[in-house]
């Protein structure tokens, strides 16, 4: 039994996508909805023909009668609650369906938990969706999970949007399986960007054990369903929301092409002055994060190489490091993105080589306040820019916040963020970890000059020679 592709141009609305559905008799399953109503089972009684996709419908919207069902939770919107959910109604599909209709039938359970807008307007609106389910009828299972934000100013168009997102996640799932760029993509059919935002993806299960979740993060990011998106040391997609909340942020920028030891020093010294900044509570929650902007991973071309981000994300991961791909470009973005996500302080650490291109009016002529606008956003509240030094490749100097110069009509604004404690310099460096240049690492890879492995943490340099990564060539 093949399955059929949709090409992105035939994609029907999500009338035809629920009517479709529901006209596949080989689909048959399970609604389970906590919040914003039964908007995703809503649409398949409304287009006709439900009685052949649906076996179950339910909303278990009172937490008693919901830890009956699915077992205690902490939290009602989270992905545990969404996982019991899928677990529970995914096996009772199995254990009542199975013998009448196993050979025909390929099983699902739809679950989704939500927080839309409540009457005050004071909730963080979003939610957990997924849907479980068998590819072929006695098919092992596979799995999509995700998590969105909900940007609409009013309960009612929450709910049409959760409605919206569930049926094409649905559709995506049963016809775009094989194409996960075009399943991630269809996604947001019907809905843009300032309706809804889906900052994680998951795929799992036996339908897509070749997919890489890193790389779907990426496409989250690429698309434009989400500014950001994260994944951990070993590789597994995290939720920036839960993984920032109520934490002090240390965020690095770079290209870690690859991970060299000066990345490393830049977070342990950055590390160790932010640590004197925070009070004694919050020390131990600090996070440190690196970062990679979508123009970095661009360069001069229109897509990112995906060959190239893994080769990035693989050598960050065996440094121990997680990573968050966004695309603020510039700086005072990055920084509104954290304050949404935490209440603590945050500081990014930054080469001193780097530091001019944050007083550069030619990055901020889109602002009506031009560089005044952007230092503003950037340096307000609790963000401070922690300064690694640098030595110039020219002069021999060593360049900190103390000897930076810039034109006479910014020089001012540089001395006002560092006399207001905005811009500060590392406690202590390294002089070796100066000499090290990541371009200069990258030509000896691709050279075959073997030096370049003092200039890398030795986990990294045994994946870069095992792998051959970056250019490199076995002897």
């Amino acid at each position: 039994m093949n399955t059929i592709t949709v090409p992105l141009e035939q994609r029907p609305d999500v009338h035809g996508k629920a009517f479709r559905i529901n006209m596949d008799h080989r689909r048959y399953g399970t609604f389970a909805e906590i919040g914003a109503g039964q908007e995703v089972v809503r649409w398949f009684f409304r287009v006709g023909g439900a009685a052949g996709t649906v076996a179950k419908s339910m909303s278990a919207y009172d937490m008693t009668v919901s830890d009956a069902i699915y077992g205690h939770a902490d939290r009602y919107v989270s992905r545990a609650r969404l996982e019991s959910m899928l677990d529970h109604e995914y096996q009772l599909n199995i254990q009542r369906l199975s013998d009448t209709r196993g050979d025909t039938s390929a099983f699902f359970a739809f679950a989704d938990t939500v927080s839309a807008r409540n009457y005050q307007g004071t909730n963080y609106c979003h939610g957990w969706m997924g849907v479980r389910f068998q590819v072929y009828p006695r098919d092992q299972a596979s799995q999509i999970l995700i998590h969105v934000r909900l940007l609409d100013p009013s309960n009612v168009l929450q709910q049409e949007a959760i409605g919206i997102i569930g049926v094409n996640l649905l559709y995506a799932a049963f016809f775009l399986h094989h194409e996960p760029d075009q399943l991630i993509e269809s996604l947001m059919d019907g809905l843009n960007s300032d309706r809804v935002e889906i900052d994680m993806i998951e795929f799992s299960g036996i339908g897509f054990r070749a997919v890489d979740n890193r790389l779907m993060s990426l496409n989250l990011v690429q698309k434009g369903l989400s500014k950001a998106a994260m994944f951990g040391p070993d590789g597994k997609v995290m939720l920036p929301s839960e993984y920032f909340y109520k934490r002090p942020v240390l965020v690095q920028r770079g290209s870690f092409r690859p991970v060299t030891h000066v990345n490393l020093d830049i977070f342990r010294a950055a590390r160790e002055r932010f640590l004197k900044m925070l009070p004694e509570e919050d020390q131990s929650r600090l996070v440190s994060i690196a970062e990679i902007t979508m123009r970095n991973l661009k360069a001069d071309r229109s897509a990112p190489d995906t060959r190239d981000f893994l080769s990035r994300a693989d050598s960050l991961s065996a440094a121990g490091l997680t990573v968050l791909v966004t695309d603020f470009s510039e700086f005072y973005k990055l920084a509104a993105y954290f304050r949404q996500l935490t209440s603590k302080r945050v500081a990014v650490g930054l080469g001193a080589v780097t530091i001019p291109e944050l007083f550069d009016p030619k990055y901020y002529t889109h602002l009506d306040g031009g560089i005044l606008e952007a230092l503003g956003r950037l340096l307000r509240n609790d963000l401070t820019v922690i300064v690694y030094p640098y030595i110039d490749r020219q002069t021999g100097e060593l360049l900190t916040v103390q000897n930076l110069r810039f034109s006479e009509s910014i020089q001012p604004l540089y001395e006002y963020a560092v006399k207001n404690g905005r811009i500060v310099d590392v406690d202590s460096h390294s002089l070796e970890c100066l000499k090290i240049d990541s371009r200069d690492v990258l030509r000896r890879i691709a050279n075959g000059d073997e030096s370049w492995e003092t200039m890398v943490p030795p986990n990294v340099v045994k994946l870069i020679k095992a792998r051959n990564l970056f250019g490199h060539r076995p002897a």
